[in-house]
């Protein structure tokens, strides 16, 4: 059941891809592609220049390029040359940017040429010196390491401090969803052809569209961003098989189809959702249309993706993720930490090979969150006497916005930054397409005043576009507890 042959070092699995299908086409995306014969030499000599300019092992290396084969490439260099990939949105701010690079203490960067400006140090650049590296031969070979206990990534994930957190993953953790999920329940192989629509820099796609990828053999076309037209256009001249994405993804699809009465997907033989809850209307409305199966899953940036997926045979219930993945443990509590009866509500906690080595450079929360090897996901779930889970809401209180993680204090933090800003809570509400988005209250100083799209535009060079509030209420209060945590479900009930 369990696909142990693929969990192995970097280099091992690259070259058992280069020697078994070394002409076989590996990565795509609009400008180019690399077989996986060249992805071997490519990626040696991109991990030997690192070697070369300094990077030592163990020491961290950002990740800071657009979604398409030149990341891949980036990420299979860094990994080889026993060093720690740390992922960057290319839509993250400046403070963002520098808090992920101190934070992880990063190295050195690869990015394209016309960001260099944003950063210092070392760098391999897109644009400048890339290619010359990636196809120059060199003397020194990859360090290659054997070690995939040791960290190999540092994933940023929104926290409920509003301070994001990386989270340290291993390689072994990665590639036992890949042996234990991807490839003996969704049947991923060497004969699959995927179309990622994915951000890379998220732990499922990290997962499945990089990392499983390679250990399958299988062959894939990166889009650099999601666009339903690019997406169902792509489906209709090319002979893809798998199809990845979050419920918003399969909304879009599914609403565009509809509207203009397509009702295939041509050669696709299955969909996956997770990064949020599908919902079941979704999913039967999706699985009816187009006829092929819609496999839901729950996972999180802190279990190295998933931890539960429907099969795409046998029982389904709807609205439920499915069974845990073989190998993991899950279970359902109550605040005591005792297990609670079939069908009833509890926060769901999990332990496997796939979990967490911790948060970087913060013990006390990893502390918090991983107890006697229980990772306390913080949300909340029930389960059916044949092990099927639902998930049914949150402890935290992060807002999922299509599968984006969005931290209320963070937004809060910079909202409240204005000067004619007194107070201030976010919360999320539910969104048809997006599952929820962030809304602000705000309270204005005494004497002050301001326009909320004054306000909005204060806010936008200061966040990610995703992080934007889709409304900001002037209020008269933040209703709060006695110890002063904002009461947001009662801001909920103004809307």
């Amino acid at each position: 059941m369990i696909r142990a042959d693929l969990i192995a070092p970097i280099g091992v699995l690259i070259g058992r891809q280069a020697n078994e299908r070394h002409d076989a086409v590996a990565f795509i995306d609009k400008t180019r592609q690399v077989t996986y014969g060249a992805l071997a030499d490519r990626t040696a000599r991109l991990a030997a220049h690192l070697q070369t300019i300094g990077v030592q092992p163990g020491q961290s290396v950002a990740l800071f390029l657009p979604h398409g084969v030149n990341w891949v490439e980036a990420c299979f260099a860094i990994l080889r040359a026993d060093a720690v990939v740390v992922p960057i949105s290319t839509d993250s701010t400046d403070n963002e940017i520098a808090y992920r690079l101190a934070d992880a203490s990063c190295v050195a960067v690869i990015a394209n040429a016309d960001q260099a400006a944003r950063f210092s140090g070392p760098m391999i650049l897109v644009g400048s010196n890339f290619e010359t590296i990636a196809n120059t031969p060199s003397d020194q070979t990859p360090r290659d390491p054997t070690n995939i206990e040791q960290p190999s990534f540092i994933v940023y994930t929104s926290g409920t401090t509003g301070q994001a957190k990386g989270v340290l993953l291993s390689l072994r953790g990665m590639l036992w969803v890949t042996a234990a999920c991807w490839a003996p329940i969704a049947g991923l192989n060497h004969h699959d052809y995927i179309l990622n629509p994915l951000p890379l820099y998220h732990s499922y796609a990290l997962n499945l569209s990089v990392v499983s990828v390679l250990a399958t053999g299988a062959k894939e076309y990166i889009l650099e961003r999601f666009s339903t037209s690019d997406t169902l256009r792509l489906l209709e001249t090319e002979q893809f098989t798998v199809l990845p994405g979050v419920p918003t993804m399969f909304r879009f699809l599914l609403d565009s189809a509809k509207s203009n009465d397509k009702t295939s997907l041509s050669s696709v033989r299955l969909c996956l959702s997770a990064g949020a809850v599908l919902a079941g209307s979704l999913n039967q409305d999706f699985e009816n249309w187009f006829g092929i199966k819609l496999l839901d899953g729950y996972g999180i940036t802190e279990t190295s993706t998933m931890v539960t997926l429907n099969w795409p045979i046998g029982t389904r219930i709807p609205g439920s993720c499915g069974l845990p993945v073989p190998g993991l443990s899950v279970r359902i509590v109550d605040l005591n930490d005792r297990d609670v009866d079939l069908g009833q509500e509890g926060e769901l906690i999990v332990r496997g090979p796939n979990v967490m080595l911790g948060y970087h450079r913060k013990p006390a929360e990893t502390a918090v969150a991983l107890k006697d090897g229980w990772y306390r996901t913080g949300d909340l779930a029930r389960h059916d006497a044949n092990g099927y889970l639902t998930i049914t809401g949150r402890l935290k209180e992060i807002i999922i916005r299509g599968g984006q993680n969005i931290s209320p204090v963070e937004v809060e933090d910079i909202v409240a930054s204005h000067p004619a800003v007194a107070d201030c809570a976010v919360v999320g509400i539910a969104h048809e397409f997006l599952g929820e988005v962030p809304v602000a209250f705000v309270v204005i100083q005494r004497g002050a005043t301001v326009e909320i799209a004054a306000l909005m535009e204060y806010c936008r060079p200061l966040m990610s576009g995703y992080k934007l509030p889709q409304a900001i209420h002037i209020v008269s209060e933040i209703p709060r507890t006695g110890s002063g945590k904002a009461m947001r479900f009662k801001l909920k009930q103004i809307i």
